[in-house]
């Protein structure tokens, strides 16, 4: 039990079944402190102790590291839009296998992996927890080259909340946007903007 409340300490009351397995904690143990209710379940392979409140935007990225938030979760997390995500937007790489990604209820973009890791920034969720996101220039320029799936409303509205930002690149935005060949569509929607 030591253990287990020192592991919890460490990993701010999450962890998941491999960090307990190495150090010495089998799974048959975390089923039975699950059922004795020292610990709660919160998702396949992640535990949690009970002061620890529910982040379903953490747990889905400790349960599955691939996974970067993306477009109108992102824009959320950016203070771009009000819109608090019904389901969570995400990005993998072309050819990652999504079977269990769609039960969760995600949206699932894809990127070639040579763009995957590209422009990634840690961001805290509403419950304090760090998770990896799109940075604020990538971010814009997914939802352009997305604009056919999203609600252009909300792409329009984070673009003139972009141009407000205080902390925006424009220089860094036009170099994603030519690696993204959208630079031509870009320009048409800062034009009417800026």
């Amino acid at each position: 039990m030591d253990k287990l409340k020192s592991l919890l300490k460490k990993k701010d009351g999450i962890l998941t079944t491999a960090e307990a397995n190495a150090v010495g904690i089998s799974n048959e143990r975390l089923r039975l402190l699950v059922k004795g209710g020292a610990l709660e379940r919160v998702a396949n392979g992640i535990y949690a102790s009970h002061d620890v409140l529910p982040d379903k935007m953490y747990f889905l990225q400790k349960q599955r590291p691939k996974l970067i938030y993306s477009h109108e979760t992102a824009l959320f997390l950016h203070n771009l839009t009000d819109r608090d995500p019904i389901n969570y937007s995400v990005t993998v790489p072309s050819g990652h296998n999504n079977k269990n990604i769609r039960k969760d209820g995600l949206r699932i973009f894809y990127i070639k992996p040579e763009f995957y890791k590209k422009d990634i920034v840690i961001m805290e969720t509403i419950f304090g927890h760090k998770v990896s996101v799109y940075g604020l220039e990538r971010t814009i320029c997914d939802c352009i080259r997305s604009r056919n799936q999203m609600d252009i409303a909300v792409v329009t509205q984070a673009l003139k909340e972009y141009s407000k930002r205080k902390d925006k690149n424009l220089s860094l935005l036009m170099k994603i946007a030519g690696e993204f060949e959208i630079t031509k569509i870009l320009r048409g929607y800062m034009e009417v903007l800026l």
